[in-house]
C-alpha cells in the first residue's frame, strides 16, 4: 500500500487534531488478490521501521485533516474505491452522542415497480408484517445487534450490524456483519469513511430526543468500535447501486473487523459477551419456516432510537436473471435497518442467514441476499487475514 512520510511536526499535528490511534489498512474482496492490500501486522512493522505511515487517500494538510474529521468531502468521485484503498483511522470522540443522534438512515434501496416479479424465481409480494420493539435492555435480550455509523457524501448516516463468530478466534471475535451498501457505494462510488459500530446502542430504548441526556452507559453501553478493515463482494463493488435495488443486491453483504476506540485487550465478543454463527448455504426461502430480521430503522415513521424486529415466513425474489435468488419477508422497517441480521433457528441456536438489503417501494417488505459461496469467500478472507493476531 502506498504510504506518505511526514515530518515530526506534521505527525504531531495529525495526532493532535484527529487523535488517530491506529493505522487503517485496505480490505480485500473475493475478486481482489491478497497482495492488493498489506496486512495489519505488516503495516505496524512498517510504521515502526520507517516512521509515520498513512494509507492512500488520507489527508495531506491541516485543512484536509479538518475536512476528514468533519466529513466535508466534496469530490465523491475521487474517494478511495479499490479494495486496497480503504482507510479508516480511529478519531476519538468523533461520534459524540449528538452526532450519532443526527445521523440519517442510509439510502433506502427500494425496488422499482418493474424490478420485482420479472424473473421466474420470484413469488408474490408477502403480506406486510408490522415491526415490533425488541425487549429491553438490549444488552440482555439481543446483545450482538448494534448500529453502524459512517460518513457519506450526504453526511453522517447509520446502518445496522451483528457481531458474528470468527472461527479463527473462538470466543474472541472482532467481526461485524452488515450490508455492502453501508460500507461501499457500489459501481459509481467508493468506500464510506469513519465507520464505527456501537453494540446495543441506546440500551433502554429511550426516545431519540432524550438520548443526548442519557449517561454514556445507556447510550453506548460497550463503547464504540472502529473498523480497521472492511471486506465486501466484488460483485457489489462492480454492480451495486446506491439508488435502487438491482442485480448487485444479491451480493449486498459486508464484514467489518473492528477495534475499540479507547483501546484495550478484550475483543468485541469478549466485551459484549455474545456473537452469533453464520449459516452459509442455509436452505433457500422455501426451506425455512421463519426468519427474523432485526435492526434500527431510522427513516420515518421511525427515528433510529429503538431496535425493532419482524418475524415472517420467507419467500423468493430474483432481481436479475443469472443472479442468486434473494430471501424476502413482510416487514414495515425502513432505512437504517440496512445491514441488520436475519436469523433462523438452527438446532435451537440463533444463526445469521442474511441481512437487510432492499425494500419494496411501499415499505411492506424487506429482502436480503442468500449467503452462498460468494459470501463465504468474503467472510473467510477477512477471518484468515487476522488469524495470526
Amino acid at each position: 500500500m502506498p504510504s506518505i512520510r511526514r515530518t515530526t511536526v506534521a505527525a504531531a499535528a495529525l495526532a493532535s487534531l484527529l487523535a488517530v490511534t491506529a493505522t487503517a489498512c485496505g480490505p480485500s474482496d473475493d475478486n481482489a488478490k491478497a497482495s492488493s492490500g498489506s496486512s495489519a501486522a505488516a503495516d505496524r512493522k512498517a510504521s515502526k521501521d520507517d516512521g509515520l505511515k498513512l494509507p492512500q487517500g488520507m489527508p495531506t494538510s491541516i485543512d484536509d485533516l479538518k475536512k476528514w474529521k468533519d466529513g466535508g468531502w466534496q469530490n465523491w468521485d475521487k474517494w478511495a474505491r479499490k479494495a486496497s484503498d480503504f482507510a479508516n483511522p480511529i478519531i476519538k470522540d468523533h461520534w459524540k452522542t449528538d452526532r450519532m443522534a443526527k445521523a440519517k438512515a442510509a439510502p433506502d434501496l427500494k425496488v422499482k415497480a418493474t424490478g420485482a416479479g420479472s424473473a421466474a424465481a420470484t413469488d408474490p409480494d408477502p403480506r406486510p408484517v408490522r415491526a415490533q420493539e425488541v425487549a429491553r435492555p438490549y444488552h440482555r435480550n439481543m446483545a450482538p445487534i448494534g448500529k453502524i455509523f459512517f460518513e457519506s457524501p450526504k453526511g453522517p448516516m447509520v446502518c445496522s450490524g451483528t457481531i458474528v463468530e470468527d472461527p479463527a478466534h473462538p470466543g474472541k471475535s472482532n467481526l461485524v456483519w452488515t450490508a455492502g451498501h453501508c460500507v461501499h457505494s457500489g459501481k459509481r462510488g467508493g468506500w464510506m469513511r469513519n465507520i464505527a459500530f456501537v453494540p446495543s446502542y441506546n440500551d433502554n430504548g429511550a426516545a431519540m430526543n432524550q438520548v443526548n441526556n442519557l449517561p454514556s452507559q445507556q447510550q453506548t453501553p460497550y463503547g464504540r468500535f472502529w473498523a480497521d478493515w472492511v471486506t465486501t463482494s466484488g460483485e457489489w463493488m462492480n454492480m451495486g447501486s446506491q439508488e435502487t435495488g438491482n442485480g448487485g443486491s444479491a451480493y449486498d453483504f459486508a464484514v467489518l473487523h473492528v477495534k475499540p476506540e479507547r483501546g484495550g485487550g478484550k475483543s468485541l465478543e469478549e466485551t459484549v459477551g455474545a456473537a452469533v454463527p453464520v449459516w452459509f448455504g442455509a436452505p433457500s426461502a422455501e426451506g425455512l419456516s421463519s426468519l427474523k430480521a432485526i435492526g434500527y430503522p431510522a427513516a420515518p415513521p421511525y427515528d433510529g432510537a429503538r431496535m425493532m424486529s419482524c418475524l415472517d415466513r420467507p419467500n423468493r425474489l430474483t432481481m436479475e436473471q443469472g443472479t442468486p435468488t434473494m430471501d424476502r419477508i413482510g416487514c414495515t422497517m425502513t432505512g437504517g435497518t440496512s445491514g441488520g441480521g436475519w436469523f433462523a433457528n438452527r438446532g435451537g441456536e440463533l444463526t445469521l442467514v442474511s441481512n437487510s438489503s432492499i425494500s419494496g417501494g411501499n415499505q411492506t417488505w424487506l429482502a436480503g441476499p442468500h449467503l452462498g459461496p460468494e459470501a463465504k469467500r468474503v467472510f473467510d478472507g477477512i477471518s484468515q487475514k487476522f488469524a495470526g493476531e
